[in-house]
C-alpha cells in the first residue's frame, strides 16, 4: 500500500486533483513568533500544508494554530523521529536554499544516501525529498528516478535562487519561476510519484506549474518574508485562487 495513503484523506484529494498548495515557514526559521505568524496565515488563506523546521515544539505550535498538516524540513534525519512523534506526517530532505548562500551545496550522491538513511529509520513515513537545481536538467531527472527507487513518496523542485529575472513586471515573475517550471515538467514525466513545485513562485505562475506537471506547489519566500500576517494571507489566497482557477478551466 502506498505511504500516501497515510496522508489525511483532505491531503490525498488535492494531491490527485493537483491542488496542493503548501507554504514554507524556511528549514532555518526557527523563531517561535515568525512560524506561529505564518501559520495564522496558512490557516486564514487556505494552505494544505505548512513545511517547518524539523523541531518538535515548533511541530505542536505549527499544528496548534494553523490546523494544516505539517511537513518538517531538515538535511540531517535523525532529527525526523521526534518531529514524526510530536505529529508531522511529512518529513522532507531539503529544501537547499537556505545554504547556498553559505556555499554549501548538496551533489546528487549525499542526497540520495540521505533519502536512504531518513527512509531506514522511518519505513512508514511519507518522504518528500528536494532535487537541488545546482545540476543539470538530465541530472535532475535521473536523480528522482533513483530517489523514488529508493524510497521517495513527493518530489519537490526549486530554483529560484539560481534565477535572474531581468524584466519587470508578468515577464520578470516568470523568468524567476523559470528553473523551477523547467524541473516539475521534466520530472514529472520521468517518475510516477507526486511532483510538487517550489521555489521563485507567484499567482502568476502557480498555475504554470500545474500545467508543468506538477500536483501541487510549494512558496516560502513570497510569504514568509512579508512584515504581517494580513499580507501573507492575501498572497496565500491569491496563490490559492490561481490554483483552483486553472483546475476550472481544464
Amino acid at each position: 500500500m502506498s505511504r500516501l495513503l497515510s496522508l489525511p484523506p483532505e491531503i490525498q484529494q488535492v494531491l490527485q486533483k493537483r491542488q496542493l498548495l503548501k507554504v514554507i515557514s524556511g528549514l532555518t526559521n526557527f523563531d517561535t513568533e515568525s512560524v506561529k505568524r505564518i501559520s495564522t496565515a496558512a490557516r486564514l488563506g487556505g494552505a494544505d500544508v505548512i513545511d517547518i523546521a524539523c523541531v518538535p515544539e515548533l511541530v505542536d505550535l505549527a499544528q496548534l494554530v494553523s490546523g494544516c498538516s505539517i511537513c518538517v524540513s531538515a538535511v540531517q534525519p535523525e532529527l525526523f523521529v521526534d518531529a514524526v512523534e510530536s505529529g508531522a506526517v511529512i518529513v522532507e530532505i531539503g529544501n537547499f536554499d537556505a545554504f547556498y548562500a553559505q556555499g554549501r551545496v548538496f551533489r546528487a550522491a549525499e542526497v540520495l544516501e540521505l533519502t536512504r538513511r531518513t527512509r531506514n529509520l522511518l519505513p512508514d513515513v511519507v518522504l518528500s525529498v528536494t532535487i537541488p537545481h545546482i545540476l543539470p536538467l538530465d541530472q535532475q531527472e535521473q536523480l528522482a528516478m533513483d530517489l523514488v527507487l529508493a524510497g521517495a513518496d513527493l518530489i519537490q523542485t526549486e530554483g529560484g535562487t539560481s534565477a535572474k529575472p531581468f524584466s519587470p513586471g508578468v515577464l520578470g515573475l516568470i523568468e524567476k519561476a523559470a528553473p523551477s517550471l523547467s524541473a516539475a515538467h521534466i520530472i514529472s514525466s520521468a517518475v510516477d510519484v507526486p511532483v510538487l513545485c517550489s521555489s521563485g513562485l507567484s499567482s502568476v505562475t502557480a498555475p504554470m506549474a500545474i500545467a508543468a506537471g506538477a500536483s501541487g506547489i510549494g512558496v516560502g519566500s513570497a510569504i514568509n518574508r512579508l512584515p504581517d500576517e494580513l499580507s501573507m494571507i492575501c498572497v496565500i489566497k491569491s496563490l490559492r485562487k490561481a490554483i483552483l482557477s486553472l483546475s476550472i478551466k481544464v
